[in-house]
């Protein structure tokens, strides 16, 4: 059983950053991908970057390529995601997953567990 909680969000203007937080809980060998997504009003839920636990290996969407930088501690059982060069077009409510495929971008499958969310919002 795995357990996801992020923290982090908020308000920024255009230009701004921001850095998520995804803390990790419980015990899941079969887990290897943890990955952000995010869903603006209106909108699907859509990939934004993933990590492979184990190795490091990072996957990103091309519109957060050169901004967005997504690592892990270790220690800590925390993936991060740091964002800079916020535009409005990031304003979305931002989610962790944790999975057993490595860059995975379907969030209806491979995901076995999720976090609540947090909200980020960029103003012009």
């Amino acid at each position: 059983q795995v357990q996801l909680v992020e923290s982090g969000g908020g308000l920024v203007q255009v230009g701004g950053s921001l850095r998520l937080a995804c803390a990790a809980s419980g015990r899941a060998f079969s887990t290897v991908a943890v990955t952000w997504f995010r869903q603006a009003p209106g909108k699907e839920r859509a990939f934004v970057a993933g990590i492979n636990w184990v190795n490091g290996g990072t996957y990103y969407a091309d519109s957060v390529k050169g901004r967005f930088t997504i690592s892990r501690d270790n220690a800590k059982n925390t993936v991060y995601l740091q964002m800079n060069s916020l535009k409005p077009e990031d304003t979305a409510v931002y989610y962790c997953a944790a999975g057993r495929i490595p860059g995975a971008r379907d969030p209806t499958r491979n995901y076995d567990y999720w976090g609540q969310g947090t909200q980020v919002t960029v103003s012009s």
